[in-house]
């Protein structure tokens, strides 16, 4: 009777593997399957924050809605501006923010005005206070140095009547709350916030505040995943920590596909004995691809339950940030009804030599930072492990190792995408 032969499974520590994609192809291929929600919703204007415009915003009025002043100090006509020399004006009276000048004015005639006042219809210029002798009896005296326009900021500057502000799919920022605020509108029209379910397998976990037995961990990654998704704006569905149990798996998963437009585990998608997510995933839904060619995060699944866009990224801390940024948060996006944000890549030198094999993309933690001669430089921990998660925590950006580069010597230009640009 011959020996079984020893079948050796694709795992993290080779070089290549025919039956991963690339990163390029997996993103590719999770954006080509979603789409956008479609439900519209009108929305407080201070709840709109992180959510996407599903009408254009239109402004139903002039920005700013009169013309007025830049400065504190006089608005007074060109035409008395002398072509040499100096002249004196009579001040006439005062224009104040809110409180426009009320009557005519003449020639050799000013108004004294306030920053965001209201300036006369007769008058061009602002001349600037510091710019003025004023004379004992509340004269003033300009020399001819002043041209039309000058300080003085028209109606519909900023914004004209009738113009889109924000777009279909634009994110709202910050910026984009007194944006809208300035042309006066309480509400916009939004698409629905999408709903995300997510949870952990694994018999090893346990909950922070829980004491641990030998063997057993705290479950990190529900709460990194709940600060990711919080950061997106989405309503968030934590489900817990799964047994490593095929039913138990199967009825998790199904639970979550009814409520949430997105599913997301952490854990149980490698080759271990106790690893039910992706064969579950084949009998209730459809498994699109599970290997992807990076370090870390390697084993990542991508598919679909019943309608909803599923994702089972790899249990390691650090595989599930890395994997969760480069694939789970474009696709969220798209759900979300929002454009792809471009991706921000930086050219750095690296201040330590990088370890790595061909046939993977590498996402290393770094820290950025600029020399003494004001060049990006960037250098890495020692420690790169999946399970490494202070090094998450520590680093400001991934140092991208492309999959054909080998050993990177001190001194290299990298690839270096910024934290602040996905995060």
């Amino acid at each position: 009777m011959g020996k079984d032969r020893l079948v050796i499974q694709p795992n993290c520590e080779d070089d290549y593997d025919t039956g991963s994609l690339t990163c390029e192809v997996a993103l590719r291929r999770i954006l080509g399957a979603v789409r956008g929600v479609s439900d519209i919703e009108s929305v407080p204007l201070r709840e709109a924050l992180g959510r996407v415009v599903a009408t254009p915003v239109v402004s139903p009025i002039n920005v700013p809605s009169h013309t007025n002043s830049a400065m504190d100090g006089y608005a007074v006509r060109s035409q008395d501006v002398p072509e040499s020399g100096s002249i004196q004006l009579k001040v006439i009276g005062t224009a104040f923010a809110g409180t426009p000048y009320q009557g005519p004015l003449g020639k050799n005639e000013a108004i004294r005005v306030m920053t965001g006042a209201v300036i006369p219809p007769e008058t061009n210029i602002v001349v600037m206070q510091e710019q003025v002798e004023v004379d004992d009896d509340g004269s003033i005296r300009i020399d001819n140095r002043h041209r039309a326009g000058q300080n003085v900021r028209a109606a519909g500057e900023d914004i004209g009547v009738g113009t889109q502000v924000l777009h279909r799919g634009h994110l709202i920022t910050p910026a984009d709350l007194g944006l809208v605020a300035s042309i006066g509108l309480a509400k916009i029209d939004l698409f629905r916030r999408i709903r995300v379910a997510f949870f952990s397998t694994g018999d090893e976990l346990r909950g922070v505040g829980e004491t641990l037995e030998p063997g057993q961990i705290y479950d990190s990654n529900r709460y990194t995943l709940f600060g990711m998704l919080t950061r997106l704006g989405v309503e968030v569905i934590d489900m817990g920590v799964v047994k490593d149990s095929r039913e138990a798996v199967r009825h998790k998963l199904i639970d979550a596909a009814k409520t949430a437009d997105l599913v997301i585990t952490s854990g149980g998608v490698s080759v271990g004995e106790a690893d039910y997510i992706k064969e579950v995933l084949r009998e209730i839904g459809e498994v699109r691809f599970w290997k992807v060619a990076m370090k870390p995060g390697r084993p990542l699944a991508f598919g679909a339950i019943d309608g909803s866009v599923f994702f089972g990224l790899p249990g390691n801390p650090v595989s599930v940030m890395v994997t969760f940024y480069q694939f789970v948060q474009p696709c969220i996006l798209k759900i979300m009804g929002g454009q792809a944000r471009p991706e921000i890549l930086l050219k750095a030198r690296t201040q330590n030599m990088l370890k790595k094999r061909p046939g993977r993309v590498e996402y290393q933690r770094g820290i950025l930072s600029r020399n003494d001669a004001g060049e990006f430089v960037v250098h890495t921990r020692g420690d790169q492990g999946s399970g490494i998660l202070s090094s998450m925590s520590t680093a400001n950006c991934f140092v991208i190792l492309p999959m054909d580069s080998d050993q990177i010597e001190r001194g290299s230009l990298v690839d270096i995408q910024p934290f602040f640009g996905i995060v």
